[in-house]
């Protein structure tokens, strides 16, 4: 089964895209720290899509650049707060809409597990 890492500090947002994604058989891991990412990696989890909410504690962490520039990621950004922007696969801009959000993750899953 894929696994997806959602990292947000935005609670709703990392629940949100989280549910949905397991709804679709899909093995989503909620995340809102560096600490958290690097204990799921720790103990084995590599994800095949990072979830990653543009926000400067974990967006600009240096354990979170190298996962982002391994893995597909969608970065989800503010138009007003100025963060820089790690090198992502796609920055979807709030308001975004949580299916947005799950199609482009779906796209990039490995073949046979976009359900």
């Amino acid at each position: 089964m894929p696994v997806v890492f959602v990292i947000a500090l935005d609670w709703t947002l990392r629940t949100t895209v989280r549910a949905q994604l397991r709804e679709l058989g899909i093995d989503a891991l909620g995340m809102d720290s560096p600490d958290d990412v690097g204990r799921a990696v720790a103990e084995g989890q590599l994800p095949s899509v990072v979830v990653l909410e543009a926000a400067a504690p974990v967006a600009d962490h240096p354990a979170i650049r190298t996962l982002v520039e391994r893995v597909p990621t969608i970065l989800i950004a503010s138009r007003t707060e100025t963060v820089p922007l790690p090198p992502a696969r796609a920055v979807l801009y709030r308001p975004v809409r949580i299916e947005e959000i799950i199609a482009r993750v779906r796209r990039w899953l490995p073949e046979g597990h976009a359900t």
